[in-house]
């Protein structure tokens, strides 16, 4: 780390050496440790080096241990006390909605008016549980939870809502969720009204066709369309194609995400929660997206391996 260009920061932990040096100032006060008479503790620098390296690579603990000359229990040990100081001291600051001026301005000029965010999900694989392991597979054939978040005109997740099963249907999510609550109650935004046709349009967000028609959700028409249902569903698509670009950036960056966590059940929604605080960082630094980790991201999401169905009757 000390002799690495840009190039190879950018490689290797997915960040200039600027922002990575941000982000450890900004977690030190969690990361701090005192050194002992057995083993001198590992620096916040170090600590956080473990952890992105472990996250953005689905490298197993031996490959990163040889990394990082650290023991197996210590790279996780790093890499989940990481996550934690990260959901606890950033997510709040970089999982939020931004200036909502700015978002439905981005979106219009997408073409869709008064447009407040698009939200989808996406399916993070994970191990069989020990108990109900038909109850996480999803309808792809493998066992995961769901990720749930829309994003701002710029792919940046203002709400998440994670730890759901990967059978359960996304509507079934959403009506749980803070953001429907939220949504409802008309407190996610600012009460923000414009007249379109003599009709009173608050701020919506847009969803695919799978999500409830509500007076702030637009979905895509289906059935037979005239050109103007075509053109909603066109500038619709358009905006929604920011979202699943998001969840592209989130699982490229970070593509331990694409392989099944090795993570107690507890802990999968801290790393998953983490990673998308890191993913706001990033593209709230303007760092860069290689096009090598799309290309390597897809491959891994080709070859998730179908469950086992043995383990699948021992659970029942």
């Amino acid at each position: 780390m000390q002799v690495w260009d840009e190039k190879q920061w950018l490689q290797n932990l997915q960040m200039r050496k600027t922002t990575f040096m941000e982000l450890c100032k900004l977690l030190s006060a969690a990361l701090k440790c005192i050194n002992t008479k057995m083993r001198p503790a590992l620096t916040v620098e170090k600590q956080v080096a473990i952890a992105l390296w472990k996250l953005a690579t689905p490298d197993c603990y031996r490959s990163v241990r040889n990394q990082f000359g650290a023991g197996k229990s210590t790279i996780g040990a790093a890499a989940i006390q990481v996550a934690k100081a990260i959901n606890s001291l950033l997510l709040t600051r970089a999982v939020i909605l931004g200036n909502v001026q700015d978002i439905v301005d981005g979106f219009a000029a997408m073409g869709f008016p008064n447009c407040g965010g698009v939200i989808d999900g996406t399916h993070i694989p994970t191990l069989a549980p020990d108990h109900l392991a038909k109850e996480h597979i999803n309808h792809k054939g493998y066992f995961s939870m769901l990720l749930q978040a829309p994003v701002d005109h710029k792919g940046r997740f203002t709400d998440i809502n994670m730890g759901w099963s990967g059978k359960v249907h996304d509507v079934h999510i959403f009506r749980n969720s803070g953001l429907f609550r939220n949504m409802q109650e008309e407190t996610f935004f600012p009460v923000w009204k414009i007249i379109i046709s003599d009709v009173e349009m608050p701020i919506v967000i847009l969803g695919d066709p799978a999500y409830p028609l509500l007076l702030w959700l637009m979905k895509p028409y289906t059935g037979s369309l005239d050109s103007s249902k075509e053109q909603f569903n066109h500038r619709l698509n358009k905006c929604r194609m920011v979202v699943e670009c998001a969840f592209g950036h989130l699982k490229g960056h970070w593509s331990s995400l694409l392989t099944r966590l090795d993570l107690r059940e507890s802990n999968i929604s801290i790393v998953v929660a983490a990673c998308c605080v890191l993913h706001n960082i990033c593209e709230s630094k303007g760092e860069t997206f290689l096009a090598g980790w799309r290309v390597e991201a897809d491959f891994l999401a080709a070859h998730i391996k179908q469950p086992d169905t043995r383990a699948i009757r021992r659970a029942h």
